[in-house]
C-alpha cells in the first residue's frame, strides 16, 4: 500500500514554477481569494499552505488544521502569519528573506543612472512633443563616489555592482566585519564621511528606532548640493520633509524613492510635488525573477519540512525537548537581553565576538542560547527573524565568527552568559543571568558588577564619568530638568578618583538635543542609551 501524498493548499498566487516544485512531492490546491471563513473551512485537510500578503493565517485557522505541518510565506514580511499559534502547534513557518536581493540591488542601480542622466524629465518632454537636448545634461557615474548605509544582503549587491561600474564605494555598517566589506570593494567608514564625500547615498538599513530619520535635515546639511539620494529600504529611513525640503531649496540635486513612510503616499506628501524627485510606488521586488526565486525557496522548504528535514529559512524555532527546557529555558530571555544591549552599546566597528557559558547550562547543549544572543545582536540593526534554526545562518551572512567557550563554574554565579563584543575602539561586555521568578538579570556590564531587572519599555542610560564630588547630582538635576524620571542608579569605578561608570534605569528617553546638553556636562563622556 502505497503512502498517501501530502496535501499542499496555495491560498495566494505564486509563480507558476513553485506550485510545480510542490507538486512533486503532494497533491496541489490553488485556491486563492478565499475569505477568511471560508479559508479556516477549507484548511482541515492540509498538512501545508502557502501565501503572500493577502491571506492572513491566524490562530482559528492553524487550529483548523490538525495535520498542518509548515506554513510558507512567498515573500519576507509574516506579519500576516500567527507566530505564536504556529509554534505552540508545533508548525514550521518559512519565509523566503533572499528571494527580492537582486531584484531591489538593481532597482537601486536603476534609479541611481536614471537620474544621473534624466531618464524620467527627458521622457516626459518628448512625449510633450519638447526636443529639450540641452536641459538635460547628465553626469557620469565612473569615478564618482556611492556612499551606502547598510551592507547586508541588499546594500551588499549594490556594492559589488557600484565597483563594477568603477564607483569608488564607501560604506557604513558597523556589524559587518572589516574582511566582508573588503570583499565587496568597499572602503568602510563613518556616517559623516559619507555624507560629506558621496556624490549619491543609497539606504539599505531597516526601519528600527536607530534608523528612523538615519538621513534628515541635520545629515542633508553636510552634504555636497549635487549630491542624489536613494531610498529602495524602507519609508521613513529618510526624512520625507526634510527631503522634500531640500530637493524644493536645491540643497539636493536629486532624489530616487521606491518606499514611502504610508503606501501608497498620501496626496499631501511633500515628494509627490518635490522638483527632480524620482519616485516609484515600491517596484524593489518586483520583477518576474524576484517573485519566481520567493515561490520556489518557499516550496523547497515546505518539501524539506515534509520530508522530515530542517528548513533554511525558518522564521519560529521548533519548542525544544522538556530536558533541555528545564536546563536551557529560563535562561533565553537573558541571552537575546544580553545581545540587544551589547549591540546599542557598540562604538566603533565589530572585531570579535565571543560567548561564555558558565555552570549547570555549559553541561547541556547552547545551541539554543547562542541563537538567542544572535536574534538579540540582531534586533536593533535588523528585521531578520532569528531563531534555533536559522542562527547560524544569520550569523554567517553578517560575516560574524562567533568563538564560543564553556565553563564548568564562574566565582559569584551559578550560572551566566557572558558576552563580550570587540570593537575598533573598545570592548563591550555583558554578563546575564536569571533573577528570582525566572526575570532576566543583567549582572556585568562593561567589566561592572551590576544588578539590574530590565522592565520592558524602559530605558538605560550609561555613561562614563570623572569620579569626582557631585557628578551624580550634576546628571540628576539635568535629567529633572527635563521632567525624565529616573527608576534605578548604579555606579562603580576601577580606581578612586579615576574613571567611573553610571547606569541610570529612565522611564523616558531623553531626545537628541536632551542628550547633547547632557554631553555638555564637565566630566560625562561617552553617553548611551539602551531602549529595553
Amino acid at each position: 500500500m502505497t503512502e498517501a501524498r501530502p496535501r499542499i493548499l496555495v491560498a495566494d498566487a505564486i509563480a507558476p514554477e513553485g506550485v510545480a516544485r510542490l507538486g512533486e512531492v503532494g497533491d496541489v490546491d490553488v485556491r486563492t481569494g478565499l475569505s477568511p471563513d471560508d479559508l479556516r473551512a477549507a484548511v482541515g485537510p492540509y498538512q501545508a499552505i502557502v501565501v503572500r500578503s493577502a491571506s492572513r493565517i491566524t490562530r482559528e485557522i492553524i487550529e483548523a488544521a490538525p495535520d498542518l505541518q509548515v506554513v510558507g510565506r512567498a515573500g519576507v514580511g509574516v506579519d500576516n502569519i500567527d507566530l505564536d499559534a504556529a509554534t505552540e502547534r508545533g508548525v514550521i513557518v518559512v519565509n523566503a528573506p533572499q528571494g527580492n536581493t537582486i531584484a531591489a540591488a538593481e532597482h537601486t542601480i536603476a534609479l541611481l543612472m536614471a537620474m544621473a542622466r534624466h531618464i524620467s524629465p527627458a521622457d516626459a518632454s518628448m512625449h510633450a512633443s519638447q526636443w529639450a537636448r540641452s536641459s538635460f545634461l547628465g553626469v557620469e557615474i565612473r569615478g564618482k563616489t556611492l556612499g551606502v548605509l547598510g551592507l547586508g544582503n541588499v546594500g551588499g549587491e549594490v556594492a559589488r555592482r557600484a565597483v563594477g561600474l568603477e564607483m569608488r564605494v564607501l560604506g557604513y555598517d558597523p556589524f559587518v566585519p572589516e574582511e566582508r566589506a573588503a570583499a565587496l570593494g568597499v572602503e568602510r567608514c563613518e556616517l559623516d564621511r559619507i555624507f560629506r564625500e558621496s556624490d549619491f547615498i543609497t539606504v539599505h538599513v531597516p526601519l528600527t528606532a536607530a534608523n528612523k530619520g538615519i538621513i534628515g535635515a541635520g545629515e542633508i546639511a553636510l552634504m555636497k548640493p549635487t549630491v542624489r539620494l536613494i531610498n529602495v529600504a524602507r519609508g521613513g529611513v529618510i526624512d520625507e520633509e526634510d527631503l522634500a525640503a531640500a530637493l524644493v531649496e536645491g540643497r539636493v540635486a536629486a532624489a530616487a524613492v521606491d518606499v514611502f513612510t504610508d503606501e501608497p503616499p498620501a496626496a499631501g506628501n511633500p515628494l509627490l510635488t518635490a522638483p527632480n524627485a524620482l519616485l516609484t510606488p515600491h517596484l524593489g521586488a518586483s520583477t518576474a525573477e524576484a517573485q519566481e526565486r520567493a515561490a520556489l525557496d518557499v516550496a523547497d522548504q515546505i518539501v524539506d519540512v515534509l520530508s522530515g528535514r530542517l528548513a533554511r529559512y525558518a522564521v519560529n524555532a521548533p519548542l525544544l525537548p522538556p530536558e533541555t527546557m528545564r536546563v536551557i529555558g529560563p535562561f533565553l530571555k537573558a541571552a537575546e537581553l544580553i545581545g540587544s544591549i551589547g549591540t546599542q552599546l557598540v562604538i566603533g566597528n565589530l572585531t570579535s565576538l565571543e560567548i561564555e557559558y558558565y555552570g549547570d547550562i555549559a553541561e547541556h547543549d547552547v545551541a539554543p542560547l547562542r541563537a538567542s544572543v544572535i536574534k538579540g545582536l540582531m534586533a536593533p540593526i535588523s528585521d531578520e527573524n532569528v531563531n534555533l534554526v536559522n542562527a547560524s545562518f544569520v550569523a554567517q551572512g553578517r560575516g560574524w565568527h562567533i568563538d564560543e567557550r564553556l565553563r564548568d563554574s564562574h566565582d559569584i554565579f551559578h550560572n551566566l552568559i557572558h558576552l563580550r563584543l570587540g570593537t575598533s575602539d573598545s570592548e563591550v561586555s555583558v554578563g546575564g543571568s536569571t533573577h528570582h521568578g525566572g526575570h532576566p538579570n543583567i549582572v556585568i556590564l562593561n567589566g561592572m558588577d551590576v544588578d539590574l531587572v530590565p522592565e520592558p519599555g524602559t530605558f538605560l542610560l550609561i555613561c562614563d564619568n570623572d569620579d569626582r564630588p557631585g557628578m551624580i547630582g550634576r546628571l540628576g538635576t539635568v535629567l529633572g530638568s527635563f521632567d525624565i524620571n529616573i527608576s534605578s542608579m548604579q555606579v562603580g569605578r576601577t580606581e578612586k578618583r579615576g574613571r567611573a561608570l553610571m547606569i541610570l534605569g529612565l522611564d523616558e528617553s531623553p531626545d537628541d538635543e536632551q542628550l547633547s546638553q547632557i554631553e555638555a556636562i564637565d566630566g560625562i563622556y561617552n553617553i548611551r542609551i539602551v531602549r529595553l
